[in-house]
């Protein structure tokens, strides 16, 4: 069974047991949250979407840890001007481990 969530405007496709890097948040390593905004749903036989949001479907997840992306270097240069300027960038994550999706037993019957 899989699913597709909305967080902080971005869609994310889950499985149970998956772990899941979205943008920081200032949670607690451990902390259980529950998300709500499950936009599709899929055993493999039968599909479901939401209009926009399944309603009585919400995925149980819990915080993980707070990881680094990669490294993004960013290098500007103007010819036969002498600018040149080299920038780093490291997104910070969150690690997000998909518990559960729970779901109303009357949709997969």
């Amino acid at each position: 069974m899989y699913a597709i969530i909305e967080a902080d405007g971005v869609q994310y496709k889950i499985e149970e047991g998956m772990t899941l890097p979205i943008d920081k948040k200032e949670f607690d390593v451990g902390t259980t949250v529950n998300i709500p905004t499950v936009i599709f749903l899929s055993n493999g036989e039968n599909s479901y979407w939401g209009k926009p949001y399944l309603e009585d479907v919400s995925v149980d997840a819990e915080f993980l840890d707070e990881v680094k992306g990669d490294k993004i270097v960013v290098f500007k240069k103007k010819r036969r001007k002498g600018f040149s300027k080299k920038q780093g960038h490291r997104q910070k994550y969150t690690l997000l481990k998909i518990n559960k999706i729970n779901v109303p037993q009357e949709l997969f019957q």
